[in-house]
């Protein structure tokens, strides 16, 4: 498959797990009592980043790997549009906002290159290693 042999490994799940916890420590702030709907989405597109990164590395094959990171790639587009009525809202500063947001387009960029590796790579993945077809 490719160079990972645990999603632990990749930087953009580090990086995402990162930004997870701090739309976490965002949106338990009271202002977000008054939106729980929108505090829950940002929760989970958040997590959506990392886990659609580890469940495609988990699943052995480059295809399914770069479905799930593409699913990972929308995810944080998501947060990004999410971010934006934040702003909107005066519920976040400009400062914050840039900083979530270049954190998201960092981790939709290093996602890109993981898929761009994947779709030029001869291998299928390490559940077709011992197969012949």
């Amino acid at each position: 498959m490719s160079t990972f042999s645990k999603f632990e490994d990749i930087e953009a799940w580090q990086k995402a797990r990162i930004l997870g916890d701090l739309i976490f420590s965002l949106t338990k702030k009271k202002i977000f009592d008054s939106d729980y709907k929108l505090r829950g989405q940002m929760n989970g597109s958040s997590g959506s980043i990392m886990d659609n990164i580890a469940e495609g590395q988990g699943r052995g094959g480059n295809k399914e790997f770069v479905q799930f990171l593409w699913i990972s790639k929308g995810s944080s587009a998501e947060l990004r549009s999410q971010l934006y009525r934040c702003l909107e809202r005066n519920w976040i500063d400009k400062n914050t906002f840039d900083d979530l947001y270049n954190q998201a387009e960092t981790i939709e960029k290093m996602i890109q290159g993981i898929i761009n590796y994947l779709q030029n790579s001869d291998s299928k993945g390490i559940k077709y290693k011992n197969r012949n077809t």
